[in-house]
């Protein structure tokens, strides 16, 4: 999406700001002996309560409102009545919703304490790299410039990427061009301009970086076990410094 009018601009801030603040909530009420269910309820209330619909249930007929992920899960976990947070767990929360035709999405990981170092390793360094991220996001920026720059992060502090996971165009749709890879994709020439909505969310992996789809058609695992963190914004590019419509008072990102 490109925003064309004060009413886009209005249109992305509200969405960001629920999908922003419906992952707050979802990460502030996070704690251990709770099932990835009940935290998909609190994320449902929220955004419901804000007049917003799940994007990956309006979009693709998601079983879930929100995508909760723990440890070897990187991405699109499906909330699960069965599913109970431990101690210790990595956990990362995805949150995308639509209002009056605006898409919007956000994501962080947390440790639900005790924290191990090697995790909140990781978690800071995915941090540093969604930073990175965003300083890159500036007009005449070429996309595959934020991808080196991430992976180039990313084997500074001994991990990878995954690269079957990245940020992407969205405001009239969850997914829309162009593609942000987290790599260096030389093929990939698209060039940043005024206006573009976008995610960057970079994903760092301890592991090898690849995943795999489990049987559930959704859930995405990494195929060696190693854990992943992930962090989003969606952005707007605006000349010097783009604005961030996700980014909440007190938020994990």
């Amino acid at each position: 999406m490109r925003i064309e009018s004060d009413r886009d601009l209005r249109g992305m801030r509200r969405i960001g700001q629920i999908c922003g603040l419906t992952l707050k909530r979802m990460l502030d009420s996070a704690e251990a002996g709770m099932s990835t269910r009940d935290l998909d309820d609190i994320g449902r209330d929220c955004m419901t309560r804000m007049g917003a619909v799940s994007a990956p249930i309006r979009a693709y007929g998601f079983p879930g409102y929100t995508c909760i992920s723990l440890n070897d899960e990187a991405a699109h976990g499906v909330p699960r009545k069965d599913r109970l947070i431990q101690p210790g767990d990595l956990l990362n929360v995805d949150v995308s919703a639509v209002l009056e035709d605006y898409w919007g999405d956000t994501g962080a990981s947390i440790i639900v304490p005790p924290a191990r170092p090697q995790l909140t390793k990781l978690c800071s360094a995915t941090r540093r790299a969604l930073d990175l991220s965003i300083e890159l996001a500036r007009p005449g920026q070429r996309a595959n410039a934020i991808g080196r720059a991430v992976e180039k992060l990313a084997k500074r502090q001994g991990y990878r990427t995954i690269r079957q996971l990245g940020g992407h165009g969205v405001g009239r749709h969850i997914h829309e061009k162009p593609s942000i890879p987290n790599y260096f994709n030389r093929r990939n020439r698209d060039v940043l301009e005024d206006g573009m909505v976008l995610t960057l969310e970079p994903f760092l992996n301890a592991g090898r970086g690849r995943i795999k789809t489990e049987a559930d058609g959704w859930t995405l695992r990494t195929v060696d076990g190693s854990l992943s963190a992930q962090y989003e914004h969606t952005v707007v590019i605006n000349g010097a410094e783009p604005i961030l419509v996700t980014k909440v008072e007190g938020g994990y990102v």
